[in-house]
């Protein structure tokens, strides 16, 4: 038995997730993600369940890993009870706590996530945060964006919400005590650590692609990955 298949197994969901797969095909013929990218679950667990160390590296450090959208339609279909997506799940952990997703253009945009819905989590208790949804970032939204957010206030005191206000209502601002009950939580699950690890990693990658990566989102290596 390989070593990272050993470390898998001391994931819940992987446990969870695969159980017996005959690699019918039934999940990559019910996969989203499969219709869009070279995504093949069924080729995921075969290679997995060959315990050989050498393929298990090369997925944790490919982009395979994270096209998987993670919806669990490959749950509902599996004639033996496997859910793919649980083992997707497995995988990405791994990838991020041995570094290798920096080894990927999709595993490097782990950075975008964390410095995004990640710190917003953390900043505001919201996983969106509207006021830093750059426009330059988001050139899909066209001038509307802009202007919302020039307006910000205002468009949200229409919409009925009590933005970045005290009480009750949608977008307000979050109290003290709930806001370090929710950074507790990511410190004991190990949510910041995670974090830590993806910045010292994603550091690391930007130093040897001899690009810049400052705080924040308006940085080289960041508009690469973001990109």
């Amino acid at each position: 038995m390989g070593k990272l298949y050993d470390k898998l197994m001391e994931d819940v969901r992987f446990e969870e997730g695969l159980k017996a797969c005959i690699n019918c095909g039934t999940c990559t013929a019910i996969c989203p993600a499969a219709e869009f990218w070279q995504y093949d679950p069924r080729q995921v667990l075969d290679s997995i369940q060959s315990r050989n160390d050498q393929e298990i590296e090369e997925l944790l450090k490919s982009d395979v890993i994270w096209y998987c959208g993670e919806c669990m339609s490959c749950k509902t279909r599996c004639p033996r009870d496997n859910a793919p997506g649980l083992v997707i799940m497995a995988l990405r952990s791994l990838s991020q706590d041995l570094g290798f997703f920096v080894e990927s253009a999709k595993g490097r945009q782990q950075l975008a996530v964390k410095r995004s819905v990640g710190d917003w989590i953390l900043k505001t208790g919201y996983c969106l945060n509207p006021p830093e949804i750059a426009y330059e970032q988001h050139p899909e939204q066209g001038t509307v964006w802009e202007w919302e957010l020039a307006n910000m206030p205002d468009v949200m005191a229409r919409l009925g919400a009590n933005f970045q206000g005290n009480g009750a209502g949608a977008l307000r601002k979050i109290p003290a005590e709930s806001m370090e009950e929710i950074r507790k939580i990511f410190e004991i699950t190990g949510g910041l650590e995670r974090f830590k690890q993806i910045e010292d990693c994603s550091a690391k990658k930007a130093k040897e692609l001899g690009q810049n990566l400052d705080e924040g989102t308006d940085n080289e290596y960041f508009n690469n990955i973001y990109g």
